[in-house]
């Protein structure tokens, strides 16, 4: 009979939630836990949360929701960016027993005791400006590729975001380390590795406690190139003022890094940009994405934007959707704002309309589809390296190339996380494209 008792984690937001909730589901494991899936019937359930945008603070109810319907008696703790910026809150939502802010949530197992539930949510939160240390992490388990943590908190001050907040400074994992976690992932039989932070370009910052750069994103990213065992290497969102020249290049001619680059824009106005507080013009945005393009015209270039920012009339939204029209990028994250508390932008004036928004945002995800057709049918019958997924979506398998065109096949799980040269065919309705393999060998299984 099994006497270990079962956890289960949710992540919400972006890829380092993801690295950091598995690292912490190790710490339980070597406490003897059990992890289960969300779904099934756990002793404690912990979700990490995310603030980035008001749709992810609603969903925290349904999932303390969803955790009490298959066991009512679980231990519910919650983590992460919101739990920093709003303990309290969380702490008050009914089923809630544990609040742990910026740094307590690598130490949760020295927070709980027998899983009995608590009356009241307890929290225990420190000031932001104690976030000042650095606490590694990796994903690994659930895919084919792992999200490897290299950066954590941030120095910029846009007016609209929260994330500072919640985080803390910015402050980097020893380059040492981060080639220890390299190795230890590429030694699983994980063929990708995603490199991740909150503002990873700024990578060096605060390596060994201090202010200072000890080392540039750039060297880490040569030094990576470096280890043994990985397939491939792919880097997440970079600001583009942090994206160097230098780095463009040296991906180009790369053993394992992709030539695939997600540079946040957030507006193509510059009145825009200034009132964000971004630390660029759209002069620089158009620079970087044209080097890229010269040295790796296949590259795969996706850009978040933000619609309704205070202040954004028709003309400067006209200018920003000009601007993507005419740039040479593969997609679009789109982001409706949305008022932050604590926020400089939060108390702008130039408030857009929420019907204004929904309006700008849906012109915006109609010119990602476009882009991402464009992209996709620039990239007909040439030849690409794709590497499968390990689920069965509907009787298909999925997989991405080195730039990330998303292919489709019938089901076949002897393809799951190997790696195939295929050349790459039509694009199907679903937006997916279909390919024919190059040959039967397998490049990487």
């Amino acid at each position: 009979m099994n006497d270990r008792k079962k956890v289960a984690f949710y992540t919400l937001g972006c890829k380092l939630n993801f690295s950091e909730t598995s690292t912490i589901a190790r710490n339980f494991q070597e406490e003897g836990f059990e992890k289960v899936d969300f779904s099934e019937h756990a002793d404690m359930y912990v979700i990490n949360t995310c603030s980035v945008t008001e749709n992810a603070d609603k969903r925290f109810k349904s999932i303390v929701k969803q955790a009490q319907k298959v066991n009512p008696d679980a231990f519910v703790a919650a983590v992460g960016c919101y739990a920093q910026l709003k303990p309290e809150e969380l702490a008050a939502v009914d089923g809630v027993d544990l609040v742990l802010g910026a740094t307590e949530k690598f130490k949760i197992t020295d927070y709980i005791n027998d899983l009995s539930k608590n009356d009241f949510g307890e929290v225990h939160s420190c000031e932001i400006e104690e976030a000042d240390f650095y606490v590694g992490s990796y994903a690994v388990g659930d895919r084919t590729r792992a999200f490897l943590k290299v950066q954590d908190g941030c120095d910029y001050k846009c007016t609209y975001c929260t994330i500072p907040l919640a985080r803390g400074i910015s402050r980097s994992d020893t380059l040492q380390n981060v080639l220890k976690n390299a190795k230890e992932i590429s030694a699983q039989d994980i063929k990708e590795i995603v490199l991740t932070g909150v503002n990873i370009g700024d990578y060096g910052k605060g390596e060994f406690g201090n202010k200072k750069h000890e080392h540039t994103f750039l060297e880490l990213v040569q030094e990576l190139d470096k280890v043994e065992g990985i397939e491939r290497l792919r880097i997440s969102s970079i600001e583009p003022n942090l994206l160097k020249n230098e780095t463009i290049d040296f991906v180009s001619k790369s053993n394992t890094f992709v030539p695939h680059f997600h540079i946040p824009l957030q507006s193509g106005s510059n009145t825009l940009l200034r009132l964000m507080r971004r630390r660029y013009m759209r002069e620089l945005y158009v620079d970087r994405v044209t080097n890229i393009k010269e040295v790796m015209p296949d590259a795969c270039i996706g850009v978040d934007v933000i619609v309704g920012f205070p202040g954004e009339t028709d003309e400067l939204f006209l200018e920003t959707y000009n601007f993507l029209t005419a740039l040479n990028i593969s997609y679009l994250h789109v982001f409706t704002y949305s008022e932050r508390e604590n926020t400089v932008a939060a108390e702008m004036e130039g408030v857009v309309p929420q019907n204004v928004r929904k309006k700008r945002s849906k012109m915006l995800r109609g010119l990602s589809v476009k882009k991402r057709r464009a992209f996709y049918e620039s990239q007909l019958g040439k030849t690409k390296t794709v590497l499968f997924e390990g689920e069965n979506k509907e009787g298909y398998i999925h997989g991405f190339t080195e730039n990330y065109v998303k292919v489709k096949a019938p089901w076949n799980p002897e393809l799951v996380n190997t790696l195939h040269e295929v050349s790459l065919t039509k694009i199907d309705d679903d937006g997916m494209v279909r390919f024919d393999f190059v040959n039967e060998t397998v490049i990487s299984s």
